[in-house]
Parts: C-alpha cells; sequence; structure tokens
C-alpha cells in the first residue's frame, strides 16, 4: 500500500512539473512574442480625432462617430485588454469550453496577439496564440504548451481572416475605424455601411450593421476562410455585439459573439466578455 501511495505521489507530482513547464515555457513565447510588436509600429496621424473627419461619410457611420468619440479624443496606438467565455471547438455540436484570454493589438500597423487559454476538462487546457503582426497571420494551439495541434502561418487565406478579426475588433478602439486610419466607407442603407480596410497586400471589407442608439450591432463577412471538415473553405462570418459602456472617453462594447453562418443556420463558435481594458495613445 506504501509502494501505491508513493507511485501515485510521484505520478501527481509528475503531471504538477509537466504543468507548470508547459505554462512557463508558454509565458516565455507569448514575452517574446509581444515584444515583436513594438518594432512594426508606425506614427499615428493625426494624434486627435476631429469631428470635420465625418465629413462626407454615410449617415449611420457618422452617428456611430458621434455616439462612440468626442471631439478631442486622442487617437488609440495600442490596447491590452483581458476577456473570459466560452469556444465551441466543435463542427458538428454544440459543446461550449470556457476560456480566459489576454489580447495585445496596434492600430498602426493593424497587429494582434491573442493568447487563449481554452479549458478542455478541468486542468487541461489548449493553449492558442491566434495573431496578425505585418501583414502576417499566425495560428498556433498546442495541448499544456507542450504539444502542437494546429499550426498555420502567412497564407494569402489566413492573413485575411486575421485581418478581418482586427478590423471587427476594432470597436474595442474605434478611432481605428476612422477614415485618417485607413478606413473606407461605402453607404448602404440608414441602418448600414461597408467597411474597407487595407493592410500590404491584404485588402477585407465587413458589413457592419448599426441599432437605434448608433452603436455596431451586427457585422458580417461575405466570406472568411476556415477549415471545415479538415479543409480550407470560405463561409459567411457572422458577429454581434452589445454591452456598450464608456472606457478613457469611448464607448465600446463589452460582449460579443462570433459564428459561422451555414445553410442550417448560424453557428456561433465564440463568446466572450472584456473583463479589463488598458489603452496607450498616440504622442
Amino acid at each position: 500500500m506504501k509502494l501505491l501511495i508513493t507511485i501515485g505521489a510521484l505520478m501527481l507530482a509528475s503531471i504538477g512539473i509537466i504543468l507548470i513547464y508547459g505554462k512557463y515555457r508558454w509565458q516565455i513565447d507569448t514575452d517574446n512574442l509581444r515584444a515583436k510588436f513594438a518594432s512594426g509600429r508606425q506614427i499615428i496621424e493625426p494624434k486627435f480625432y476631429s469631428q470635420a473627419e465625418l465629413e462626407g461619410l454615410p449617415a449611420p457611420v457618422q452617428r456611430y462617430f458621434q455616439k462612440v468619440l468626442k471631439d478631442g479624443q486622442p487617437m488609440v496606438a495600442a490596447a491590452k485588454l483581458s476577456q473570459q467565455g466560452q469556444f465551441n471547438l466543435s463542427e458538428t455540436e454544440v459543446k461550449w469550453n470556457p476560456f480566459t484570454a489576454t489580447q495585445i493589438a496596434t492600430a498602426q500597423r493593424p497587429g494582434f496577439d491573442w493568447d487563449g487559454h481554452i479549458q478542455i476538462v478541468p486542468g487541461l487546457n489548449t493553449l492558442v496564440h491566434d495573431t496578425y503582426r505585418s501583414g502576417v497571420g499566425n495560428l498556433h494551439a498546442s495541448l499544456l504548451g507542450l504539444f502542437t495541434v494546429a499550426a498555420m502561418h502567412d497564407t494569402p487565406e489566413l492573413n485575411q481572416g486575421e485581418l478581418m478579426r482586427f478590423f471587427a475588433e476594432a470597436a474595442w478602439y474605434p478611432t481605428a475605424l476612422l477614415p485618417s486610419q485607413g478606413v473606407r466607407w461605402e453607404a448602404i442603407d440608414d441602418n448600414s455601411a461597408r467597411g474597407t480596410l487595407t493592410d500590404g497586400k491584404t485588402t477585407v471589407s465587413l458589413v457592419f450593421r448599426f441599432n437605434a442608439e448608433g452603436t455596431i450591432d451586427t457585422f458580417r463577412a461575405e466570406a472568411r476562410y476556415g477549415t471545415f471538415g479538415g479543409k480550407l473553405a470560405a463561409m459567411p462570418w457572422v458577429g454581434r455585439l452589445w454591452e456598450y459602456t464608456v472606457r478613457d472617453g469611448m464607448y465600446i462594447p463589452l460582449n460579443g459573439e462570433v459564428g459561422w453562418e451555414r445553410a442550417e443556420g448560424t453557428w456561433l463558435y465564440y463568446k466572450g466578455q472584456i473583463t479589463e481594458i488598458e489603452y496607450e495613445f498616440a504622442s
């Protein structure tokens, strides 16, 4: 019996060491990756938002900026945020797994790194880096931070999808959606408009729909690439934002959900909430 107890204790200790080492190695990779973002940042001009930028924009876009920004708002240069929520990793059944994440984002050049920890079962996490930097997308998923389960890097399809993600999430740092920051707006109707963003060789467009309050309610892409049944394919991609609140003078959404628009209806894979957000402003 004592031998069994000793063996059990040694096994538990070994598992604990593996978990600690995996987190340690993943954190080092995260720190190294995020340090690289400083080299790709560009000077932001203008330094402050002016309502004069709104002249000629579609009516719902003008109402949006009038709602979420005040004249003279400093331009966001970078942001760091924390999230929690649920992730559905399955393509065929609704099976939500809890996650926590931190994310950094830069406005110029557009970029972000999402460091997500998705719980498979208690004590067992899949760690994910979803990244876009200097025009290049990267996706790396690792079990316990030690065993790679998915990896994609710098393909036109991935780069498009990652820039599209940045564009959709720019409501968290809304000065990044201004024309002076490279976004082109086209009128659709009184409640929606198409935004287009180009970074290097990649151009993406989203249709934003605005609610009665003037804020972004939903966004939609006609086609975003994803892996379905082990094969790469493009499908309509949709999301919804809500629970707007004021942070550093800007009106931003704290809650969101994202999914694929399939023949049988919307298949959500992400439901998340921002728990903290800090901004660095242009100087």
